[in-house]
């Protein structure tokens, strides 16, 4: 019985795949003939069924830029990017969708000494600095007892030179590793889909108006209450907006 349910979910699988493969193509053919509607709403569809990647999300972005739905491309190619944050393609069609909103946000300066370490930080994700840390605990582990078996003294010096630079490199990546999570974990990217909205300096309609934001604009979500979000913009200014007026990126 076992061995027949595991046959059926194995098929089952496949299946899914199948599936998740003819509707991409079906997608990527739409938008090669200019039925951009049609595309988006196959890969829609792949979604529906929790198959996220980078691609897809991808050519999503493409497709609501050649229906000039913006704060749509922006999204997804944000997305994108939060799957595979070196893909460079992605990059340079994200920027020419921002050059079409209307917000013009500056980022904060940073040090040179925070902007050095941040950049050394950000070439790996955090995973990626985790699994380096275990390769260089389990290279500490090995040339540990190549140094405690070895019977020749230059290469006993070698061995344990060498355990301890792997030792060091361990304990730095583990570092590195804590300090993307909590980077991770501190970012909650958001993308204003509101044609116009009015940030406000408390979480409801009697409160100032301190300034106003546009479709496209993408802010960090500080803070949550009720149906309002708090954000804080690249540029360092915070107040709160309607829950409904942007789109969290991370809600994959």
């Amino acid at each position: 019985m076992i061995k027949k349910l595991s046959i059926l979910m194995l098929l089952m699988g496949f299946l899914g795949n199948s599936q998740g493969t003819n509707l991409f193509d079906q997608a990527t053919e739409a938008y090669n003939n200019g039925e951009y509607e049609k595309a988006i709403e196959a890969y829609d569809k792949i979604l529906e069924n929790n198959q996220h990647s980078a691609a897809l999300y991808y050519n999503l972005g493409n497709a609501y830029y050649k229906l000039n739905q913006i704060p749509e491309s922006i999204y997804y190619y944000e997305k994108s990017l939060l799957l595979n944050p070196d893909d460079q393609e992605v990059r340079t069609n994200l920027t020419y969708a921002q050059n079409m909103t209307l917000d013009a946000i500056e980022t904060l300066p940073q040090t040179g000494l925070s902007r050095i370490y941040k950049t050394i930080t950000s070439r790996l994700t955090f995973d990626q600095w985790a699994y380096a840390s275990i390769f260089c605990m389990i290279l500490f582990v090995l040339l540990y007892i190549a140094f405690y078996y070895n019977q020749y003294s230059t290469r006993k010096r070698f061995a344990f030179i060498g355990s301890l630079i792997a030792l060091f490199l361990c304990i730095v990546f583990i570092v590195f590793a804590s300090v993307e999570f909590s980077s991770y974990q501190a970012d909650n990217p958001a993308i204003i889909f509101a044609d116009e909205v009015n940030v406000r300096s408390e979480p409801n309609t009697s409160s100032e108006d301190i300034f106003t934001l546009h479709s496209g604009t993408k802010v960090n979500v500080l803070d949550s209450l009720n149906d309002y979000r708090k954000i804080r913009l690249a540029d360092g200014k915070t107040g709160w907006i309607p829950a409904s007026d942007l789109k969290v990126l991370k809600d994959f």
